[in-house]
């Protein structure tokens, strides 16, 4: 097949067999699909025009993806990015035509995301022609991850599965969980956050290593619908960058730390289920991790040794590793009254 662009081809994921029970589902960059969807449909709809621009806040993968729908659009790109993310992303962001500022470096990841928020609003007061993505809000970018749902349906038909992933904005891992439901409620979903994210209530656990904020967040993600995880797993980041260098040293792929987490995660629920194929989202390749993580591949632990504690509430929750049922609950109403 010959692609009308780049980003139609990156978009594609490759699966991947780990063991007889565990799947990688391989993108090199998974948002290209959420920010492809999400760009068509506000074009059809009318909601923005050819030219306009179109700005997000992003720590990495989502604005590499937006600035390549907006290529692929023809459309105006404007990042305001973490201070996390890395040359190589910079440069190319640069190069595609988007515009990018960084806000001041901050003591923590909390900081850096409200500090983009409010240049983001900044900026949309100075210009309001420019269209604000929302990539942590608007539903739109549920859309792309059912072609992603679909293509799984496909070639596992009859399998028992349980999605594996970290939970970020809720797009990725709810969008295809939420298509799959459609055909077989019992698709499991098991999501992966980082300790320090208010998204399933691990706000009050700081880890000074943290650098997996696509998966979780210090600020409140409206696009996470809790009702369609039965589980979620916390991990510090030495436990997140060893499940990384162990799909690399196991399986040879070259995945980022939020695939490293999952991968983890997903090999020790393979255990309690093994009845069930468990397929794992792998974001991006490893790429912005070699320094922070695959250069100190000595220091991380040996996976067979590691396991969850496991807990009955966020409350119990404990470092560095953490597991609870979820079974499926709605985000709880005092989490919402004290976001407001």
């Amino acid at each position: 097949m010959i692609h009308p662009h780049i980003a139609d081809a990156l978009k594609v994921p490759d699966l991947v067999r780990l063991t007889d029970g565990l799947v990688l589902l391989r993108f090199e960059s998974m948002k290209i699909y959420s920010a492809l969807a999400a760009v068509r449909h506000l074009l059809e709809r009318g909601t923005v025009r050819p030219g306009q621009t179109l700005i997000d806040s992003s720590s990495g993968i989502y604005a590499y993806a937006l600035a390549l729908a907006c290529h692929r659009y023809g459309m105006r790109c404007h990042i305001v990015a973490s201070t996390t993310v890395d040359a190589t992303t910079l440069a190319q962001l640069e190069i595609l035509g988007a515009t990018v500022e960084q806000v001041r470096p901050s003591r923590n990841l909390k900081l850096d995301q409200e500090l983009r928020v409010r240049r983001v609003r900044e900026i949309l007061a100075e210009d309001p022609g420019h269209h604000w993505m929302r990539q942590y809000h608007d539903d739109v970018h549920y859309l792309g991850y059912q072609e992603v749902a679909d293509r799984i349906a496909a070639e596992f038909p009859a399998a028992r599965l349980t999605v594996v992933g970290g939970v970020g904005s809720g797009a990725s891992t709810g969008g295809i969980v939420e298509r799959l439901r459609v055909a077989d409620p019992s698709v499991r979903l098991v999501g992966v956050q980082p300790f320090g994210s208010v998204t399933f209530g691990s706000q009050d656990h700081h880890d000074p290593e943290a650098i997996i904020a696509g998966i979780g967040s210090s600020i409140v993600f409206d696009n996470v619908r809790h009702h369609l995880y039965d589980t979620v797993h916390w991990l510090d980041f030495t436990h997140a960058m060893s499940g990384a260098v162990a799909l690399l040293r196991e399986h040879a792929v070259f995945a980022g730390l939020s695939t490293g987490a999952g991968y983890l995660t997903a090999t020790y629920e393979a255990r309690r289920h093994p009845d069930r194929l468990h397929l794992v989202i792998g974001a991006d390749t490893g790429h912005r991790y070699v320094d922070r993580v695959f250069a100190r591949h000595a220091e991380a632990l040996d996976p067979a040794a590691l396991k969850p504690v496991e807990v009955r509430s966020p409350e119990e929750m404990t470092m560095p590793w953490s597991r609870m049922t979820w079974q499926r609950t709605p985000c709880p109403a005092r989490w919402k009254e004290r976001a407001a």
